[in-house]
């Protein structure tokens, strides 16, 4: 499946968790919301195409530390199939750039549904439900252009833009207050080709 996301955490700037470095949020753990929109996509017969969900993190610490927690919140118009196929392949159950993550989960806080929405732009959007609202304020880069981060260890994209995306989360009990912000376009198989790069999943 391939699209674009948008992700707001409560690091300050920069997030070290690409680089695997320990969270610089004033407790010392990541919390953070990512909302993805699938612009194309299919697992099996199960088309996925146009489908947005939102993914939720606790990283206690560094991340391969483990002991994460993750949930998905699904956009309520998608079909129960596109849910089963999306819990698949974010548990980690099909393989992929998830399956490799899978191993470093404490805690599957499962799947619920509410209203989630992506808005594309010079600077993306998203909410989910009356739990998550933020916009990323990018940095600017040179010319005019903004801010990027290219091909870090961990994360999902291969190249993100990055800034602030401040608001309020509250989903699965893991409220924060965003200050890292950041957004890219993804793309992930259940079998990646040999040598092809996996962003930073």
């Amino acid at each position: 499946m391939s699209g674009k996301y948008v992700g707001s955490c409560s690091c300050a700037l920069i997030c070290p968790c690409p680089v695997d470095g320990r969270p610089n949020s004033p407790n010392g753990e990541c919390r953070g919301v990512a909302v993805f929109h699938v612009a194309a996509g299919k697992l099996d017969d199960t088309d996925l195409s146009g489908v947005d969900f939102a993914l939720v993190n606790w990283f206690p610490s560094h991340l391969t530390a483990g002991g994460w927690k993750v949930g998905v919140v699904l956009d309520e118009g998608a079909s129960d199939g596109q849910a089963t196929a999306l819990e698949s392949i974010l548990h980690g159950e099909v393989g992929g750039p998830f399956g490799d993550l899978a191993a470093l989960y404490g805690e599957w806080l499962g799947v619920e549904r509410a209203s989630v929405t992506f808005s594309d732009g010079d600077n993306p959007s998203a909410s989910v439900g009356g739990h998550s609202n933020f916009t990323l304020e990018t940095l600017p880069g040179p010319g005019g252009s903004v801010t990027t981060l290219k091909n870090a260890m961990y994360g999902f994209a291969v190249e993100i833009m990055i800034g602030k995306a401040q608001g309020h989360t509250d989903l699965f009990g893991l409220d924060f207050d965003g200050i890292w912000g950041e957004s890219g376009d993804f793309a992930y198989a259940s079998e990646m080709a040999e040598g092809a790069p996996k962003g930073r999943v």
